[in-house]
């Protein structure tokens, strides 16, 4: 099967333009695309797995990737998919989360001479004389169609800033820049970025004629990635000072049922054949597929190493409270202590399984608490020094585990 019709069969593709050129370009390796990021934070998160898994797949089918961090568009703030404004960054900020998020991806495609490269736009839109900027581009924008456009219809029930106004206009921009200078011919995105997208072909094709070769394709899984990323309590992140290890390998161990086999074939690298093969698994065979996809996601960003201790804690652990040597740990300063103990509802928030102690005490109250596999019934339970040097197991639920120890 080529490249394109193993993306299809993936779940991939939502929508092409010049499908069959797209076809012939990247199964024959033909391809220079970029992939957009907004550095937003200081690691990238499991909302961004389908772009770098797709972009790893482009590659080693001989296509180049170009990731664009959006270091110039972050100054204005994508308003896809918002209600409200995104908050501004400072240029250092956008530099260092840049930084970041080349070592994460290093992980996922190679750089260097011919091969992949990181490119961001700061380095030519904060060059932009913006009359120099209108002129050249205005004329190539329908205001009524960018109205039209999905991206900017949630904005517009509350008001659309003249700033966000421009981000359409700026990432089309950085496609016709791209094409001109590093010779990209392709764009991946997003359902959400679909309008950008387009305005960026034509914005090509406006400027440089008919016969300019850019090319635009989405991924059908935008949406549904950004939701990934985010769980109850926050991000998941690929930082592992951020979502340890074993959290990450938690996460995907404890997808929903429907979702399972849909996220081995769009995320891994197992071959079809085996994942079809899968297609009728049910009950505990489904827990088998959800540990294979918890196994191969944490080996990709983490390494062989942290995903076999991660797939071992977390069997020994769901076996009846066995090896925790590899389980989440906060260590607790003594001054946390009060008379050589500390309130468990205070170890909670201490230790991110809850926000605050309302929160906590209603966690035990529920019953959906266990220190060291015993049910917690007494909110005011406190823990002790002693207890916390031998290292006290906490159960949230039936999914999170947390070892905390004294510091």
């Amino acid at each position: 099967m080529k490249l394109y019709d193993e993306l299809v069969a993936r779940g991939l593709i939502a929508q092409v333009t010049n499908e069959e050129e797209i076809r012939e370009m990247i199964d024959n390796g033909k391809a220079t695309f970029y992939i957009g990021f907004d550095p937003t934070a200081d690691s990238l998160h499991v909302g961004h797995f389908m772009a770098l898994c797709l972009m790893k797949r482009l590659q080693m089918a001989g296509n180049r990737p170009i990731a664009l961090i959006g270091g110039g568009t972050a100054m204005i703030g994508d308003p896809s998919g918002r209600t409200d404004m995104r908050s501004m960054m400072t240029q250092e900020t956008i530099q260092h989360n840049c930084d970041c998020f080349k070592k994460q991806m290093e992980r996922f495609i190679e750089f260097g001479e011919g091969k992949a490269m990181m490119v961001n736009n700061a380095d030519w839109l904060l060059k932009l004389n913006y009359v120099d900027f209108i002129r050249e581009i205005g004329g190539c924008f329908s205001v009524n169609n960018m109205l039209r456009a999905e991206c900017f219809k949630q904005r517009m029930e509350k008001g659309l800033s003249f700033l966000e106004f421009n981000y359409m206009p700026m990432q089309s921009y950085d496609f016709y820049y791209l094409f001109q200078h590093y010779g990209c011919n392709m764009q991946f995105g997003g359902n959400d970025q679909w309008s950008n997208m387009l305005g960026g072909t034509e914005l090509i094709r406006k400027k440089l004629g008919k016969d300019a070769h850019a090319m635009t394709i989405t991924l059908l899984l935008n949406s549904e990635g950004k939701k990934m990323g985010k769980t109850a309590k926050g991000a998941v992140w690929l930082d592992p000072n951020k979502t340890t290890p074993f959290d990450f390998y938690q996460y995907w161990r404890n997808v929903e049922d429907a979702d399972v086999l849909k996220c081995i074939r769009m995320l891994t690298f197992l071959p079809l054949e085996q994942i079809d093969a899968m297609s009728d698994w049910k009950d505990a065979q489904l827990n088998t597929a959800k540990e294979i996809l918890a196994y191969e996601l944490t080996k990709l960003v983490h390494g062989e190493d942290e995903a076999n201790k991660a797939q071992a804690a977390a069997k020994a652990l769901f076996v009846g409270g066995g090896d925790d040597a590899n389980m989440p740990t906060t260590e607790i300063p003594a001054d946390k202590l009060v008379d050589g103990k500390i309130g468990f509802l205070n170890l909670m928030v201490a230790c991110g399984l809850a926000p605050s102690n309302k929160q906590a005490r209603q966690l035990v109250q529920q019953g959906g608490v266990f220190v060291n596999d015993e049910k917690l019934t007494d909110p005011t339970f406190a823990v002790t020094e002693d207890m916390l040097k031998e290292g006290v197991k906490i159960r949230k639920g039936k999914k999170v585990f947390h070892k905390a120890v004294l510091a």
